[in-house]
């Protein structure tokens, strides 16, 4: 962990140190900040944190205050520079999530676990560790349960391939559940989703209309074609709009108010 680079996030905002050569936090972990409805003083649990990137984002955007827990020393041992570096309130855990020895329970729980299958194993461990799914995403979701408190949101983020298994391995204490797809432009098929549900909820599942992350059919040259939504979340540090249900044209409402 000696070769580092510092990266800025949400325009600069956040600077994040993180490995040259390892796992190295890009787009996943701020979507999923962007989609926890936390308030100010809240108490949000982060299972995975690696560098903190998650966690800080949301940190900076809501106010609550942040818990990670994370396998890796060296990551864990990042996330606490970062945070401090950054002021922002992160306490980060050591530890295996299999065998978490943590009392409490938290307003919200998020998590962007290891999704991918199989594949050549990348030659950092660090990143193979952090992309590789090794304990199965059921048991992810099942420790994030037990975590919440009554009424609280758990919110993944995960390649689209694996809604199957996110859906069959729900624990049954949650419910309301709400898939929000991510596609990269209108018309593409989404390659990432976002999946949130809460502790007792009893309401009907809802397939939300896919969130549009860039302008246009493909991309035309070197500028940023970011989409109205994506740049507020990427650039301007904002969230999606709550409900994540929320239809195309109340998103496109919502973020005209807030530029």
């Amino acid at each position: 962990m000696s070769d580092l680079t510092e990266d800025g996030f949400l325009d600069g905002r956040l600077r994040i140190l993180q490995p040259k050569g390892g796992y190295r936090a890009a787009t996943d972990p701020v979507f999923l900040a962007a989609a926890v409805p936390a308030q100010r003083g809240q108490a949000v649990l982060e299972l995975g944190c690696g560098v903190g990137v998650a966690s800080l984002c949301l940190a900076l955007r809501t106010g609550a205050i942040m818990t990670g827990v994370e396998l890796q020393p060296p990551y864990a041992a990042l996330a606490r520079r970062n945070a401090e570096a950054n002021g922002l309130p992160l306490t980060v855990i050591e530890g295996d999530l299999d065998q978490l020895r943590l009392t409490g329970s938290f307003d919200h729980v998020i998590a962007n676990p290891p999704y991918y299958f199989g594949g050549t194993a990348a030659q950092d461990l660090g990143r193979d560790i952090a992309l590789r799914e090794d304990l199965p995403l059921a048991r992810w979701m099942d420790v994030m349960a037990r975590r919440l408190r009554p009424g609280g949101t758990m919110t993944l983020i995960l390649g689209a391939d694996r809604l199957p298994d996110a859906l069959q391995g729900l624990p049954g204490s949650v419910g309301s559940t709400v898939v929000l797809p991510l596609a990269a432009r209108e018309g593409r098929a989404a390659k990432r989703l976002i999946i949130q549900t809460k502790k007792g909820g009893r309401a009907a599942f809802v397939l939300a209309a896919p969130a549009i992350l860039h302008s246009g059919a493909v991309h035309d040259g070197d500028g940023d074609d970011a989409s109205p939504l994506a740049r507020s979340i990427l650039r301007e540090g904002g969230g999606f709009p709550q409900p994540l249900s929320a239809s195309p044209r109340a998103r496109k409402n919502i973020i005209q108010k807030e530029t």
